[in-house]
């Protein structure tokens, strides 16, 4: 039997955060956004209300809706304003021991039957659950960038996630328009498991001399019908989030194919972290 979800909290206001935010209280439900400082929740704010503005301005969507839109959505810098929410969805920085820190917070704030969600991308979401309360109400709930936009949402479900839980989750990611499927909660879930190694191989054989990257990122799309290259598409999930899923799957699978290689690393270091600051491996501020 699925729990009732009307009150929804998001944690986090970036590009993931923001993007979930939207997509949730488009959907109906009454969304709080928490950040951990006054400017970062004026950007993510910023992005969600702009991204209404915008719809507004290309007739998406009518001025009447986007003001329903803003009317269920606030933003909140104390975590203490989610102990009436159904449902949280933490989408914070990919760092297991902040996730952590994070659930045993609010695991002392919501209420007893809450669900509490990761949108981690690749590491165990059975960790976050051990330092709560409520491990049968804990999984992951892996949305795709851009959240408004892509139709995939991966339910994750741990060893001790209950059948409710999980059926709770798929519809609820049915009312938002997504097509949900379920995973275990094993590193990288299923579509990274799959499309980090493609993307690493990329790297490599540019790293090795092996083809330049327009030829490589022309020869996916045209060779193989992809709507982007590898690099692009690098570039658009975030270097340094390539990077943290690689990791983790790596530690779990400890196989090459998963094995971040050295220029990836340098990238991140260089701070080239893609769309997200504009400079990745192609120099997105120049076009």
């Amino acid at each position: 039997m699925a729990i009732s979800i009307k009150k929804v909290g998001v944690v986090g206001g970036g590009l993931m955060g923001a993007g979930i935010a939207q997509t949730v209280a488009q959907a109906g439900y009454d969304v709080i956004m928490a950040e951990v400082n006054q400017e970062l929740l004026d950007r993510g704010m910023e992005r969600v209300t702009g991204a209404w503005t915008m719809l507004t301005g290309k007739g998406k969507i009518t001025e009447a809706q986007a003001a329903e839109y803003r009317g269920r959505f606030r933003g909140t810098l104390d975590l203490a304003d989610f102990s009436d929410r159904d449902l949280v969805i933490e989408a914070i920085i990919e760092n297991q021991d902040e996730k952590k820190k994070l659930f045993k917070t609010l695991d002392g704030i919501l209420s007893e039957g809450a669900l509490l969600v990761s949108n981690t991308s690749s590491l165990p979401v059975v960790e976050m659950a051990s330092v709560t309360g409520r491990q049968t109400r804990v999984a992951g709930l892996h949305f795709f960038n851009p959240a408004p936009v892509m139709k995939l949402v991966e339910v994750v479900r741990t060893i001790v996630t209950s059948d409710e839980t999980i059926e709770t989750l798929k519809e609820f990611a049915r009312s938002l328009g997504k097509t949900p499927i379920v995973a275990k909660d094993s590193a990288g879930f299923i579509v990274n498991f799959l499309l980090i190694p493609y993307m690493l191989a990329a790297i490599r054989m540019y790293e090795h001399g092996m083809a330049s990257m327009e030829d490589i990122d022309t020869g996916m799309k045209l060779g193989c019908g992809y709507p982007m290259g590898p690099f692009e598409l690098l570039d658009y999930v975030g270097l340094d989030t390539t990077l943290w899923a690689a990791e983790a799957i790596y530690k779990e699978f400890p196989d090459e194919a998963y094995a971040p290689p050295t220029l990836l690393r340098r990238m991140v270091q260089a701070g080239r972290y893609g769309k997200k600051n504009g400079k990745g491996f192609w120099n997105l501020d120049e076009g």
